[in-house]
Formats: structure tokens, sequence, C-alpha cells
């Protein structure tokens, strides 16, 4: 009976892998956003989107004109033809572009007035209501928001910073929105790992500690993903040690107030992202050193692949994709 059973699960979570795609690309891509299984869109250095129409068939590689020295670590699909771009950087470097024609014009829509600011990600709760954090400035983490599509942008308050503390522009999944108003970010560094959640559209923030690594500049949360409003997944670690398995990921039951450590095994190392598949209620988590799969709210892991991928998005587990350095992405496949 137990090995029947022990075959009967191993058949309904299937076989993961990742399958690669031809990006006509060798810009190192850190964005990636899928609209639907046949469209889907990304980014990277060197002022680089791409996007398919025909679930990753064909991309088309392109750079926003007048943004050739800029890196774009977000993009952020609201239908097919809508999308936004994030850069990164200091001060101007730091901005936001919009296309409404599927690539073919791209509007500057916002750009970072702070010298000393440094955007890090960028979401959406429609294709009105958006959001974007970046590090602190003046002892307090960067917060706008647009609820005219990106037209105007809002400064919002947030709990101060401790020292040292920041967010990690690695696969624009430091930030995660739900429903129509709720919010929450992750931070690293010393002091850091810390996740801030909202419940009123970024206007007023609450702070919790996680037990993520962040004994140092390169460690901390990366990224997090809830399957509802209380159920989340926080993974990270030290980017400058990616096999280490230590510190990096932790769960929440209770939507982000309290974050415990799983007493299962980890992922197999850093991980810059982890998103939450509905129809197969699973987890992926990915980084420099391979993908990982959960299948019990991130309590315990296994590593299905050792590809080295920065970002993910999913439309479900028969669409998904993978982005990473040198033009490389993939699509996810489920047997």
């Amino acid at each position: 009976m137990r090995l029947a059973l022990c075959i009967l699960l191993a058949r309904v979570a299937g076989a993961q892998s990742w399958a690669p795609q031809e990006s006509n690309s060798t810009s190192s891509l850190r964005g990636v956003s899928a609209v639907s299984p046949t469209v889907v869109w990304a980014s990277g250095t060197k002022g680089t989107y791409l996007r398919t129409s025909d679930g990753g068939a064909h991309w088309r590689a392109a750079t926003v004109p007048g943004a050739a020295d800029l890196d774009f670590r977000a993009v952020r699909a609201v239908d097919e033809r809508t999308a936004y771009l994030l850069s990164i950087g200091s001060g101007e470097k730091s901005r936001i572009y919009k296309t409404t024609d599927g690539g073919d014009r791209w509007v500057l829509a916002y750009t970072n007035p702070d010298p000393k600011g440094f955007f890090d990600a960028l979401a959406f709760w429609d294709a009105t209501h958006g959001i974007v954090v970046g590090d602190p400035v003046d002892g307090h983490f960067a917060v706008i928001t647009t609820s005219d599509g990106g037209e105007s942008w809002h400064r919002q308050k947030t709990p101060p910073a401790v020292p040292n503390e920041g967010a990690f522009a690695a696969s624009n999944s430091c930030l995660m929105v739900r429903g129509t108003r709720e919010a929450w970010f992750a931070t690293g560094g010393p002091g850091g790992a810390r996740v801030f959640h909202s419940t009123d559209g970024g206007q007023t923030w609450t702070v919790a500690k996680t037990p993520i690594r962040s004994d140092g500049a390169s460690a901390g949360n990366f990224s997090l993903a809830f399957s509802d409003g209380r159920h989340g997944v926080a993974v990270g670690g030290d980017y400058n040690k990616t096999t280490e398995i230590s510190g990096n990921v932790a769960v929440t039951s209770d939507g982000g107030k309290t974050w415990t450590a799983p007493a299962g095994p980890p992922p197999s190392g850093f991980r810059s992202a982890v998103e939450y598949i509905a129809d197969r209620k699973m987890w992926i988590a990915t980084g420099t050193s391979g993908s990982d799969v959960s299948y019990d709210d991130g309590k315990t892991w296994k590593q299905f692949d050792t590809g080295n991928y920065n970002a993910i998005s999913f439309v479900s587990s028969q669409a998904g994709w993978a982005v990473g350095p040198k033009g490389a992405i993939a699509r996810f496949k489920i047997d």
C-alpha cells in the first residue's frame, strides 16, 4: 500500500525540467513576464527587451531607443501589448519605460529624481495601479506608486531601514503584490533579511524579520511569493556563496507576520527567484546553481536542474519561463 501511494504521488508530482529556447540575444537577462501561454516578455542588459507571441518558438530581441547603456532588471507586462521596463543604477539610471503597442514604441514614464536613489523592482496590481521599490534614501526605502497607468508616480512613506539594509534587483521578485492593494517586499544586507508588508497599496507598512542569512552585503532575501493571503516562501542566501544551503529559505503561514526556517531539506544553494504554480500546488525556486521544487509549501525541496537562471515567470505549469546570463531562455516542462 505504501509503495503504491508513493508511485501515485510521484505520478501526480511529475518530473520537471527546463527546455532551452533560442533568444536571439547575448545580453544578460534578469526580467521575465509571462502574459499567456503564447505571449512572454523578457529584459536585460544593453537596453535589451525581448518578446514572443508563439510561446517562445520565436523571440524578437531589440533595444529601447536611447537606452543602450541601461540595465533592464525588470519587465512587467499587463497585457499582450502593454509592458513596463525598469532599469537600475544610481539616480537617473533608474528609469521606467512603457509601451502600449507590443514594443514598437517606448515612452519614458519616470526617471528617478534622487541622485542617491536606486530602483530594485516593479509590480502591478492591475493595468493602472503599480508600485516600485528602491533602496533606502535618507534612511527610508523608496516606494513610489501609480494609479493612472504610469502617467504619474507618487512617493509613499516606509518604516526606517536599518544600517546597510537594501533590496536586491536580481529577478524583479523581491517585490510581490496580491489582490487589489496588498504588497510585500524583501530585503538583505547586514541586519536586513526582513519582509515589509502593506495592505493599503503601499501607504503604510509593517515589517518582520526572517531567518534567511544577512551576514554580508551580498546576503539576504532575494525573492518572495505567496500562494494565498497567508502562505508564503522567501528565498535567497549569499550570491557570492552560490552553493551554500544554509539560511536560503523561509516560510510563513500568517501572511508574513512571522517567518521560520523549514526543518526539511532547503533549496540546493543560493536562489534568486521563487514562484508558486497553483494548478500543481508547487513552488519553483531558481538561481545560479540550479532549480528546485517543493510540494509542501516550502518545507522540503528537491533539485531538478543545475542550470543558471536568474528569474522565472509562470502562467501555469504548462506555461513557465526562466531567463539567465548570455541570453539564456528556457521553457518549463513537467511530465
